[in-house]
């Protein structure tokens, strides 16, 4: 049967299983906020134990903190960073606006377990005090945003740019492996002129490099932290020296440069540097949405689709049809695609509600930034890696469309007219005559001209004929 123990605040007293780490305010907030199964991230925690270390040694240094608290919270607050105490945070992020239950949650964890360490109880408030010590010169107010830019810069830098970097390297890869692969374009998805699959290839490799750069920029503004500015960003109860100093103790830990913010109240209020990286984030799934979809229409078939290029075959298809593979990764990321796009109107909805001196959804966009960062790094990873590495080309198939394609008569019209050009388009459709056939049968050019206007490779690389 489980045990329990009781603790009291100024509301009454509450039931908590003996066992827990956590203290009255996480388990009030457990019971209020029954909405969902969702959690904050294994990165949140890891970057609230962060700030949470951070401060310690920053009020140790100023002389706020008593040296063996400190270092008892020092400890403590490594085992929250190194996950030890993942399933003592309980508090689901549909909460208060600013946070604060998973700011206490945090404050409980780690002063009980500090008091553990001094050899105490679970539950002690003594000597370590949740508010007094581990949230000292501290409020939630810049707690959360700090933590959230702490995260979400560690998971751009850590996982997605290297994931990044990695999608446009194979895509510049395929780029100049099909270089020499002729193929019909369509616009329209109808037939139009000569194209290399190896064009089609530089292209997604640009559209990746446009959203890796501004990936990069946006990710930026995370550099700057509200620690300091407390409860409205004046910094009441903060030491002045509090926040550069612990600042230099997250930059230790994690080996990144933030900085103080420019303007404390502005980081209390706005959460546009997050929204401003999620616009980065949908631009990167718009961008594997289009390739996606690319990959599958040109790897259709086997027999009646496209056919132009092959993928890589990963697993069967399908349940009753023998044989049968699908493209699973280009639809896996086109799902994770469009889940991240649905990802940025939350944070673009969230983002609008700050009233007054503070941002009321610090939660809910903490939570849905990591959530969308860390799917755009897998999904890139999975694309590059699964995907796009192993595609083949059919080149006999992608030259046979593009011989075929009645739009090669585009080459001619410079040298016969728009109009005439056209004619000879309808005419070789109605007799399924070549355009080269027409060309020659009926004297508009030699077959020397025609040989050089024809020359599908050199149509790819433009000019005028």
């Amino acid at each position: 049967m489980e045990s329990y123990r009781i603790e009291k605040d100024f509301l009454g007293e509450v039931k908590i299983p003996s066992e827990a780490y956590y203290g009255i305010h996480t388990a009030r907030a457990h019971e209020n906020f029954r909405f969902s199964n969702y959690r904050f991230q294994r990165e949140f925690i890891r970057a609230l134990g962060i700030v949470k270390l951070a401060a310690a040694r920053a009020n140790k240094k100023l002389g706020l903190l008593d040296a063996r608290l400190a270092e008892a919270i020092e400890k403590a607050s490594l085992e929250v960073i190194e996950g030890k105490f993942d399933d003592q945070f309980i508090v689901d992020i549909f909460q208060t606006g600013s946070g604060t239950s998973t700011n206490m949650n945090a404050n409980e964890v780690i002063a009980s377990r500090a008091n553990e360490l001094l050899g105490g109880k679970r539950g002690d408030k003594k000597p370590v005090h949740p508010n007094d010590h581990v949230n000292k010169c501290q409020s939630t107010n810049d707690v959360i945003p700090t933590t959230i830019h702490v995260a979400s810069l560690e998971l751009v830098r850590n996982s997605l740019i290297p994931s990044i970097e990695k999608l446009k390297q194979r895509l510049e890869e395929k780029a100049m492996e099909f270089k020499d692969v002729i193929r019909a374009a369509r616009t329209h998805l109808q037939d139009a002129v000569p194209i290399t699959l190896g064009q089609n290839f530089s292209a997604y490799a640009s559209m990746i490099e446009h959203d890796l750069k501004e990936i990069i920029k946006a990710s930026e503004r995370l550099k700057e932290l509200a620690l300091g500015g407390t409860a409205a960003g004046t910094g009441l109860n903060a030491h002045p020296d509090f926040a550069k100093l612990a600042i230099t103790e997250i930059n230790a830990l994690t080996g990144l440069d933030f900085v103080p913010a420019r303007n404390r109240f502005e980081a209390l209020q706005s959460m546009n540097a997050v929204l401003t990286l999620s616009s980065a984030l949908r631009s990167l799934a718009t961008s594997l949405l289009k390739i996606g979809n690319d990959l599958r229409l040109l790897n259709s078939g086997p027999n009646t689709g496209f056919a132009e290029i092959e993928l890589p075959s990963l697993q069967p298809g399908s349940s009753i049809m023998p044989a049968k593979v699908n493209p699973v990764i280009p639809e896996a990321v086109t799902m994770a695609a469009v889940k991240i796009i649905g990802d940025d109107a939350t944070i673009a909805n969230a983002a609008q509600y700050s009233f007054l001196e503070l941002h009321m959804m610090m939660p809910l966009i903490g939570f849905t930034i990591i959530e969308e960062v860390k799917l755009a790094s897998n999904a890139c990873r999975e694309f590059a890696e699964k995907c796009i590495k192993g595609i083949k080309a059919n080149v006999e198939r992608c030259r046979r469309y593009a011989e075929s394609s009645l739009m090669v008569v585009t080459a001619i019209a410079p040298r016969v007219g728009y109009d005439t050009a056209a004619m000879i388009a309808k005419k070789a459709m109605a007799t399924g005559k070549t355009i080269r056939e027409i060309l020659i049968e009926e004297g508009i050019l030699s077959k020397e001209e025609v040989d050089k206007i024809m020359d599908l490779k050199r149509m790819t690389e433009g000019g005028i004929f």
